[in-house]
């Protein structure tokens, strides 16, 4: 099967892990029956000193041409740039899996959630204002859109075998806006009686993550909430060089990992590229190829496990290149 893969390699250590994520998606394709078509599109602060637009319609048009995307990481143009494609391409689902992985210092390692985080609506919808001593941004919530990524989360739960998703809201507070969030939820999981339901306020998931986390399974929120909650999640399995996420819609996706440029580090040929590689899993089984995918998730497994090659961030030394190299012969 052949696949056209757009490439947004951006900022910082972007274009570092791209390389290394596209090296092993080229190695799989030696093993397999795969093919892979990639194209190059430009985004971020680079190209906007450049050219003075961050996200080229060029790029946007890119992105929906392709059967996927792997995006890397942009700077100060973040907002401008995965923001816009993810309201645009109606990207409505992230995904933000957590998995404590072996050979992998970890705060808990019984970890192993799914974040579904409501992608294209909430505070990022960047409707808001600034004045002097003033400013505000306004929280957008609307039922089809909750429901929407509700039912994604109950969907992903059965098809998974997971038994149980936790609404996490701010309801006490926030309660015009997550009470048709709530509402939504609670509709939808009448739909799925084998699956236990539970509602959580954000602060209190916080603490039971740090505490916890073992107690969920799959965690549905809004926007922001999401965002948060996810890099705090992170955190507890060896921080964001091990966090991949996919941006889904039901015909596009983009899929990323979660840290950002790192320019303090790019260049250097030091950053992990796990979580990219690990993007690229999600990819190949969003586009039908599970047998692929596991066998990229088990050779990055592989190689954490035995502990020889070891980026900085993991406490090694080893370089990007070096840790797709060891993916690569792992496959």
């Amino acid at each position: 099967m052949k696949y056209s893969i757009a490439t947004i390699p951006g900022d910082g250590i972007g274009t570092e892990v791209m390389a290394a994520a596209v090296k092993v998606l080229e190695a799989l394709a030696e093993r397999t029956s795969l093919e892979f078509e990639f194209s190059l599109l430009y985004a971020g602060d680079e190209h906007k000193g450049r050219t003075g637009v961050a996200l080229p319609p060029e790029t946007v048009e890119g992105v929906k041409a392709a059967d996927a995307c792997l995006f890397a990481a942009v700077g100060d143009t973040a907002k401008e740039v995965i923001i816009p494609l993810r309201q645009r391409l109606n990207l409505y689902a992230n995904l933000r899996p957590t998995k404590a992985y072996p050979g992998v210092p970890a705060v808990n390692t019984h970890v192993d959630i799914m974040i579904v985080r409501e992608n294209t609506e909430g505070i990022y919808k960047m409707i808001g204002d600034r004045g002097k001593g003033y400013g505000f941004n306004v929280r957008v919530i609307t039922r089809e859109a909750s429901e929407r990524i509700v039912r994604y989360a109950f969907e992903y739960a059965d098809k998974n075998g997971r038994s149980k998703v936790s609404a996490v809201h701010k309801a006490n507070v926030l309660d015009y806006t997550d009470d048709v969030f709530l509402e939504a939820a609670r509709d939808v999981a009448k739909q799925y009686p084998d699956i236990t339901y539970e509602e959580v306020i954000v602060d209190a998931c916080a603490m039971k993550l740090v505490m916890a986390p073992e107690q969920f399974q799959v965690i549905v929120t809004t926007n922001m909430f999401g965002d948060i909650l996810s890099d705090l999640a992170a955190g507890l399995v060896g921080g964001l060089g091990m966090a991949p996420s996919g941006n889904v819609g039901d015909e596009l996706c983009i899929f990323e990992p979660v840290h950002g440029s790192a320019p303090d580090i790019a260049g250097k040929g030091v950053a992990n590229p796990v979580a990219t590689i690990l993007s690229a899993a999600m990819m190949l089984e969003w586009l039908g190829e599970k047998e692929a995918a596991d066998r990229v998730e088990a050779a990055v497994v592989g190689v954490l496990e035995e502990g020889r090659v070891r980026t900085s961030d993991l406490g090694g030394i080893d370089t990007t290149e070096d840790m797709a190299d060891a993916v690569i012969e792992r496959l």
